[in-house]
């Protein structure tokens, strides 16, 4: 998403770029299934109202629609105040876990250790790249409870270009303290010691589980096993795309493993002959998998398809279900990710800057005498005991007050 090259080139690079560029963060080590098909399920509900429009229209999005997103969603009604949207819809779920009452009817009346307030903090982004935003970290809740989320915000327009609402959808799994107290550990490690303990295993004894753990698929066969169902999607062209998204879906195993072993996959594309493209690291992957001959536009969809599911931080393994309940298939991927590409229209970073500020809470106050610009410019010199003492009068020159609000907007 915040990445704009046109796609109307020629050149397979221009189709795919680096996955460092990518906006998803690296996943937590305990983010479940459950909570990344949600996220990726609601995506795929956005693609479906879109009927060929840069946004689905609001009237699309009813609590039919919503199903079971209902309960984690929350929508933003910016018709009022862009800066400060209304919440017209908050579900249960978000509700309880924050323990939110009726008086939370806009964004900034989020308190900030509520799990919605992770949410609604990407609101800005849905404005600024005009696209959906999916994100996922730690948080520790109110409570004190540490959990791990992922969300997703999804664009809506009334008119097809002004984006009116956006649907947030957030799933989580709260996590054990990772310290337990003496006593707890004690009893637990009581309870399951049993009468007594088996001797430990003899070097011999061990050999096959060693055997079994080296047995496990490298780079390589992994490589080798997604050129076969490749050749099986050739053979079956024309009557049945599952084996064609069996391939895909393997390719996209490939590409996640060559992450984790640069020097084996480049050891592997110069065995073939393939010269690695840093600004489009996915058509080298399906090159080794589908041929270097293959047709030149299928390559380049292929290429897409696994850029996307990048985008979208799918695990390995995911792909196939994810491309089998996606309508449209291979050219419903290949068109979204053509719209992620899509120039974004200009923002006026200055001007969302000073709406910003003029709802964001007060960090102190002091009292400066008549001031006729709504935004100015203080200095301030840090004190020993880490206060900061205004120094200067206050500096409404419009130059410099935008300089500073394109760094407050960075």
């Amino acid at each position: 998403m915040e990445d704009y090259r046109s796609f109307t080139a020629e050149d397979l690079a221009d189709w795919d770029f680096p996955v460092a560029d990518e906006p998803c963060m690296d996943l937590p080590p305990m983010i479940g299934a459950d909570e990344r098909r949600m996220h990726v399920r609601a995506y795929e509900m956005w693609l479906s109202l879109l009927d060929g429009r840069d946004y689905p229209a609001i009237a699309d999005l009813d609590s039919d629609a919503l199903g079971e997103f209902g309960p984690y969603s929350v929508l933003l009604d910016f018709a009022a105040d862009r800066a400060n949207p209304s919440i017209a819809y908050l579900g249960r779920a978000l509700r309880e876990e924050g323990e939110l009452g009726a008086d939370v009817a806009t964004v900034a009346d989020v308190p900030a250790r509520a799990l919605l307030s992770r949410l609604t903090a990407h609101y800005a982004e849905i404005l600024e790249n005009r696209a959906p935003v999916g994100f996922e970290a730690e948080f520790v809740s109110h409570r004190g409870q540490p959990m791990l989320y992922r969300g997703i915000l999804m664009p809506y327009s009334s008119d097809g270009r002004a984006i009116d609402l956006v649907h947030g959808v957030i799933n989580w799994k709260e996590t054990a303290e990772q310290a337990l107290s003496p006593d707890i550990l004690h009893a637990i490690t009581t309870a399951f010691a049993g009468p007594a303990r088996p001797p430990a295993a003899t070097p011999a004894e061990a050999a096959p589980e060693a055997a079994i753990e080296q047995d496990e698929p490298d780079l390589a066969e992994l490589v080798e096993d997604a050129r076969e169902l490749a050749g099986e999607a050739r053979a079956c062209e024309g009557r049945t795309h599952a084996a064609l998204y069996r391939a895909i879906s393997l390719a996209y195993d490939v590409a996640l493993a060559a992450e984790a072993d640069p020097a084996g996959f480049a050891a592997l594309l110069a065995g073939a002959g393939i010269v690695p493209q840093a600004r489009a690291p996915m058509t080298p992957v399906v090159k080794l998998v589908f041929g270097r001959d293959h047709d030149r536009k299928r390559l380049t969809e292929f290429a897409a398809v696994l850029t996307h599911a990048r985008r979208l931080c799918l695990a390995a393994g995911m792909v196939e279900s994810w491309l089998t309940g996606l309508a449209g298939g291979i050219k419903a991927v290949v068109a979204a990710e053509r719209g992620e590409r899509r120039p974004a229209l200009k923002v006026d970073k200055i001007r969302s800057a000073r709406m910003m500020l003029g709802s964001a809470p007060a960090r102190g106050l002091v009292d400066l005498g008549k001031v006729a610009d709504d935004v100015v410019l203080l200095i301030a010199r840090r004190e020993e005991d880490g206060r900061l003492a205004i120094v200067s009068r206050p500096i409404g020159e419009r130059a410099l007050v935008d300089r500073a609000l394109q760094r407050f907007n960075a």
